[in-house]
C-alpha cells in the first residue's frame, strides 16, 4: 500500500493506493492488502483511494466499510492508466549474489519496465532462486508499482539456464567490451518506433564472449553506456532508464 498525494487548487487530498484482483463498482479487499489499509494506513469510512488492477487499469472510490474480514471500496469506472511508458522494456537480469536482485527491480520497476526475465548464465555465483526470494522480489515489485503511481506491476520470472532465455523483442546486451554506444543503435531508422526492447545484462563477472556471441548470433546488438564499469545490479538500471528516456517515458 503506498500513500500518494493530489493537489486541487490549495487543497491537497491524501489518496491510499491498492492493488485488487479485479476492478468492479464494489470491492472487498483482503488478506495483506486489508491489513495494511486498515491496520497501517488506518483508512476509515469516507477516504478515498485509488485501486489498480496491476495490468494497467485504475479506479478512483472511496472507502466505505472496514472491519475484521476486509475493507470495501466503492469504486468509479475504470481508466486506462498514463503513467506506463510508451516503450515497453523488459530486463533479462542474471542472478546477482545476496540481495543485488531487489536494487534492480525496485528502481527499475520505479522508472517503467514491464517485466523481469532471471537467467542462470556462466559466470553467476548464485545458481539458484529460492521459491521464497522469488515471491519478496515480486512483492518489490508490487511495493514499487504502487509508490511510482503505475497499474502496471511487472511480472518477475523464475530464474532459466541461459541457453533457455527466450526474447521475442529487440535486443540489446550491456556489454562493457562492446565498441558500439546505446545511441548509435537506438538513433538508426530500424530501431525508431518499436514498441518492446528486451536488455540482457550479466552477474558479476560479466557475460563470457561465447554467450554474448550467441545472442548477437540471434539478432542482438551489444552495446555499452561508455567508458565506466557500471556494477551488475546498476547497469541494468541505466540501460532501461536511458531507453526509456528516449522512448518519451
Amino acid at each position: 500500500m503506498q500513500r500518494a498525494w493530489s493537489s486541487s487548487g490549495s487543497r491537497v487530498e491524501r489518496i491510499d493506493r491498492v492493488l485488487v484482483d479485479e476492478l468492479g463498482p464494489d470491492v472487498l479487499v483482503t488478506g495483506q492488502e486489508a491489513h495494511h489499509l486498515r491496520d497501517v494506513l488506518r483508512v476509515v469510512a469516507g477516504d478515498t483511494v485509488e485501486a489498480f488492477d496491476g495490468n494497467g487499469l485504475q479506479a478512483r472510490g472511496v472507502v466505505v466499510g472496514v472491519d475484521r474480514d476486509g475493507v470495501t471500496l466503492k469504486l468509479g469506472e475504470p481508466t486506462r492508466s498514463t503513467a506506463e511508458a510508451p516503450l515497453a522494456v523488459t530486463l533479462a537480469v542474471a542472478l546477482l549474489k545476496g540481495d543485488k536482485l531487489t536494487d534492480v527491480v525496485r528502481p527499475a520497476t520505479e522508472i517503467g519496465v514491464v517485466a523481469f526475465r532471471l537467467f542462470v548464465s556462466t559466470n553467476c555465483e548464485a545458481r539458484d532462486l529460492s521459491p521464497v526470494r522469488l515471491e519478496r522480489l515480486r512483492r518489490v515489485a508490487q511495493e514499487a508499482a504502487r509508490q511510482s503511481g503505475r497499474a502496471v506491476v511487472p511480472s518477475v520470472s523464475e530464474p532459466v539456464p541461459f541457453a533457455d532465455l527466450v526474447l521475442d523483442d529487440a535486443v540489446l546486451i550491456g556489454d562493457p567490451a562492446a565498441t558500439t554506444t546505446l545511441a548509435a543503435v537506438t538513433g538508426t531508422q530500424a530501431w525508431r518506433g518499436l514498441a518492446a526492447v528486451s536488455v540482457v545484462t550479466g552477474p558479476e563477472g560479466g557475460l563470457t564472449d561465447a554467450e554474448v556471441a550467441a545472442l548477437v548470433d540471434a539478432g542482438a546488438h551489444a552495446v555499452t553506456l561508455g567508458p565506466r564499469v557500471l556494477r551488475a545490479d546498476t547497469a541494468p538500471v541505466a540501460l532501461a532508464a536511458t531507453l526509456l528516456l528516449q522512448g518519451g517515458a
